[in-house]
């Protein structure tokens, strides 16, 4: 083998390892760019060394995203992806070559469109309904997720409006928009796992999540921009989607009909700097020929449209050196490993630090000690490393080897199977895991105890609290020697601490802190079980049928159920007179739905912290939708001192109601 056939293996082995991680696990570890110019680079080598041509090569085909628990049908009219490109020269030389195949002095047209960072959908609909939702797959097959896609609700299940055809095929991306995405992280925080790193990759792993109910629950969006059929309405694209719109369809209005390649570049610079601004992430702008005929006449390659490119805005990256890596443990003992940096300027901000992910990252980084790395910020919010400088590598640096033990208790690490985070499984003495579960169990949502997290990391180092129970043994004179503790502080936190014996079953359960269980599942757990006997006596079987909750949440509360250490613990907190059952008739008495239909906000300041808690129980009493972020869904906001400025900001401008505390229960009554 000489070195050209050496070089063409190495860059086919790491495409199709990109691809593999980018369609099917959804979880890409490496930049656009760099991926496309590893494609470009296979592709000159190829085109130089034809004898090493292989129709198997990435270049001859597009990404997979095919998952085998789904079933496989083939497209109607083949799935392609689109040649793309970085730079200005390449865009116009794009124009030369359409200018070139189309007859000398033939005017044209292009449609210029946002590059939204989904993932594609093709849907099909028969006489006015969606009959089937595919994925791109292989580009000749997909994966069939209507059942998935039925939940999203900018997709029309129906169409409205008048001229449709019988049959036809509409294509599109499926996004996560930054509202849900932060909602999706916070949740995840919640129940003690780490948060996703884009929207992208959020999106694309809940169109694979076999629950659709879940999948629901995402706050999915998507938006068309391909018509497909036999006889399309008009001959121009941009009609065409004009007459999807008032179909139904969601179709973006930031397009542009640019008539040269001048008015394109334009287009290109204004969202590459207003970007930032949408609710969403794009990565680039699509431009295409705009009559359907003229797309006829330019063909396609084996891969792509001649008649349409993308381009990418390269993402804003800065170069660093690594540090060192520190390994941080969670309250459920996940370890994410976080890389120390040399300081610098990235998007506005100063970043020090950058997620690592986890082992597998490190290793396909191919780390070393003292490295040179490029970091980016994953969807414009967590700074994390994709590439390294290897010319900058110094003589003798090691591999960064991913620890073995925990870094503060040293017990072995475990990896589970089909996991791709290791965790510390010595969680009844490993103190962060014990400190984080304490943490946790006092927060506002869970038992509301007024005790921030350096108090009780100072209960815990005085050997006054091993873990939740030992709270509601606590006395005033165990708690005022300590530093900066009085008598009045030690006084006002024994009496948070008694008050807290009143807060509801659903709360208590979701503060235990099971993997998993976070306050939605919580209060599923607790109207079907009622109290926490018949939940820790349910079968594996009988927690999975509860509905939104499914085999995963079930697995790991059974497991903490059946745990001894566990046992006790609920037996200490039963003595301590906390709430271990629902008070059937007050709460399962009907409720009004006064409020059904609405989706509300409280934000702000209200007389008590408990107050806003209150006044979010009596929007779920009265039938109404708690929402944590502004959208067009929203029907109106609770408000009471210093709200939210973005929230008030937003609201103005969708022309949504703000009201106070006293025209909310004014309205109850």
């Amino acid at each position: 083998m000489n070195l050209f056939e050496h070089k063409v293996m190495q860059l086919r082995e790491f495409l199709n390892e990109c691809n593999y991680k980018y369609y099917v696990l959804a979880q890409p570890d490496v930049s656009d760019y760099e991926y496309d110019m590893k494609m470009r680079e296979l592709q000159d080598l190829e085109a130089q060394y034809p004898e090493l041509d292989d129709p198997d090569s990435p270049t001859h085909r597009v990404g997979d995203d095919r998952n085998q628990e789904f079933q496989q049908v083939e497209h109607r009219y083949p799935m392609l992806s689109l040649a793309n490109t970085y730079s200005e020269g390449e865009l116009r030389d794009f124009d030369a070559r359409i200018r070139k195949l189309l007859p000398e002095g033939e005017e044209f047209s292009y449609s210029c469109e946002l590059k939204f960072d989904g993932t594609s959908i093709s849907l099909t609909y028969h006489d006015g309904r969606l009959v089937r939702a595919l994925t791109r797959g292989d580009g000749q097959k997909g994966d069939d997720v209507t059942n998935n896609v039925r939940t999203i609700k900018s997709i029309p299940l129906r169409l409205t409006g008048a001229g449709y055809p019988d049959d036809f095929e509409i294509r599109g991306e499926i996004l996560m928009p930054h509202e849900s995405f932060k909602r999706l992280n916070a949740e995840r925080l919640e129940i003690g796992e780490p948060p996703l790193a884009n929207c992208r990759n959020a999106a694309a792993g809940a169109l694979k999540t076999q629950n659709s109910a879940a999948v629901s629950k995402r706050g999915l969006d998507c938006y068309l921009y391909y018509l497909l059929m036999d006889q399309l309405p008009t001959d121009s694209h941009t009609e065409n989607m004009a007459q999807a719109k008032s179909w139904g369809f969601k179709v973006s209005e930031n397009t542009k009909l640019a008539k040269n390649i001048d008015e394109v570049w334009d287009f290109i610079n204004y969202w590459d700097k207003e970007r930032e601004k949408l609710p969403y992430d794009i990565d680039g702008i699509v431009l295409k020929v705009d009559s359907m005929a003229q797309r006829d006449r330019l063909g396609f390659t084996a891969k792509t449209p001649r008649w349409a490119i993308a381009y990418k805005f390269k993402a804003e990256e800065a170069a660093a050196k690594l540090l060192s890596i520190d390994y941080q443990v969670g309250r459920t003992g996940i370890v994410t490993p976080v890389a120390n940096l040399t300081p610098v300027h990235l998007a506005g901000t100063v970043v020090k630090r950058a997620t690592l992910n986890n082992a597998d990252f490190i290793r396909s980084l191919d780390l070393h000690n003292g490295d040179t790395v490029y970091i980016e910020k994953g969807g414009e919010i967590i700074p994390k490393i994709t590439r390294v400088d290897e010319n900058l590598r110094e003589p003798g640096a090691t591999p960064i080897k991913y620890i073995e033990n925990c870094p503060v208790c040293g017990a072995a690490l475990v990896r589970n199977e089909g996991e791709s985070g290791y965790y510390c499984p010595n969680y009844a003495n490993c103190p962060p895991q014990i400190t984080g579960k304490i943490i946790h169990f006092v927060t506002r949502k869970a038992m509301d105890i007024n005790c921030g997290e350096a108090t009780i990391e100072q209960l815990y180092k005085a050997h006054l609290i091993n873990d939740i129970a030992d709270l509601y043994s606590l006395k005033v004179s165990d708690i005022e020697g300590l530093e900066r503790q009085g008598r009045k502080s030690a006084e006002n936190l024994i009496q948070s601490i008694e008050k807290s014996k009143q807060v509801p079953f659903d709360r208590v359960l979701y503060a235990l802190g099971i993997r998993y269980v976070g306050e939605g599942s919580a209060k599923i757990l607790v109207k079907k079980f009622h109290d926490i006997d018949s939940i820790a006596n349910a079968t594996l079987e009988q927690l999975a049928e509860v509905k939104d909750v499914g085999i995963g949440i079930a697995t790991s509360i059974f497991d903490w159920m059946h745990n001894d250490n566990n046992i006790k613990l609920i037996q200490r907190l039963r003595e301590a007179e906390l709430q271990m059952a629902l008070d059937v008739a007050e709460d399962l008495a009907p409720k009004s739905d006064k409020l059904s239909d609405k989706n509300i906000i409280v934000t702000g300041s209200f007389a008590t912290p408990q107050r806003r808690s209150e006044l979010e129980k009596m929007v779920e009493d009265n039938g109404g939708k708690l929402q944590s972020g502004v959208n067009a869904k929203t029907s109106f906001i609770v408000a009471g001192a210093k709200p939210g400025a973005s929230k008030v900001q937003k609201a103005e401008k969708l022309g949504i109601k703000i009201i106070s505390e006293e025209d909310f229960l004014a309205m109850l009554e």
